[in-house]
């Protein structure tokens, strides 16, 4: 009797797997794909900058980490506006560029 239980619950478990399968999202488009890889980059260099300039102590050092946090965070804040650096070519640009 308590074999029969267990298969039961397998069941039901692999039944409610197959119905989380179903009801994911649909699959991004190359272009979301390419902005969620950009964004993920800011944000680890964004992460990294912070590391290092917690650890600067020449001023010009960090004076360069601050200028480049402050364009990393323009282009952030690019994303969330809606407006971020993909060029008409499909090609994301770090720089803004249209190269």
């Amino acid at each position: 009797m308590a074999r029969g239980w267990e298969s039961k619950s397998v069941e039901q478990q692999q039944a409610e797997i197959a119905d989380g399968r179903k009801s994911r999202r649909a699959p991004l488009s190359i272009s979301e794909q390419k902005l969620n890889r950009q964004r993920e980059g800011l944000l680890l260099s964004r992460r990294r900058l912070l590391h290092e300039l917690g650890a600067a102590s020449r001023a010009e050092h960090r004076q360069m980490l601050e200028q480049a946090l402050a364009e990393i965070e323009r282009q952030l804040a690019s994303f969330e506006q809606g407006t971020g650096p993909l060029t008409r070519k499909g090609v994301v640009r770090l720089d803004g560029s249209d190269k």
